[in-house]
């Protein structure tokens, strides 16, 4: 019998992080600032977190998304007025994307929103479990990322 339940232990161990991913992603979702989605306040956090231009490519790998995605994704961010696009000088192929300050400002107001959300779990968790499973979550990632 322990056999079986072995062979589900992945199965379950996936189902749970799918869960609480789809979890957090409706909770959050709710309090956004209108027009935002989570992919859009992914990408301003990466942008305002590096300070520096990045292409759509170098995005779309950093998120492992298609290209067509994140090109949708920074069509809107554009629009609404957080991203500034511009052609690459040295390739006029490519384009270089950067945060505005406009888009900076909904960062830090979309943060702040979801912040609450976000430190209710946490406390209710515990910050002793929290930091155990901390290192698990950031390992597992680095496995999937590779």
């Amino acid at each position: 019998m322990k056999s079986k339940s072995n062979n589900l232990a992945p199965l379950i161990l996936f189902s749970e992080i799918t869960t609480v991913d789809q979890l957090i992603r409706a909770k959050i979702s709710k309090i956004l600032p209108e027009g935002m989605a989570i992919s859009h306040l992914s990408v301003l956090n990466h942008l305002a977190s590096i300070n520096n231009e990045k292409t759509p490519m170098q995005l779309a790998k950093n998120f492992h998304v298609t290209k067509g995605a994140i090109t949708n994704t920074l069509s809107k961010l554009e629009a609404s007025g957080y991203i500034n696009i511009r052609p690459d000088w040295s390739d006029a192929r490519k384009k270089q994307v950067t945060i505005s300050k406009s888009g900076i400002e909904a960062q830090r107001e979309a943060m702040k929103s979801i912040t609450p959300i976000l430190q209710k779990v946490f406390i209710k968790l515990g910050s002793h479990k929290a930091g155990v499973v901390l290192p698990i979550i950031r390992e597992l990632r680095n496995i999937l990322s590779k």
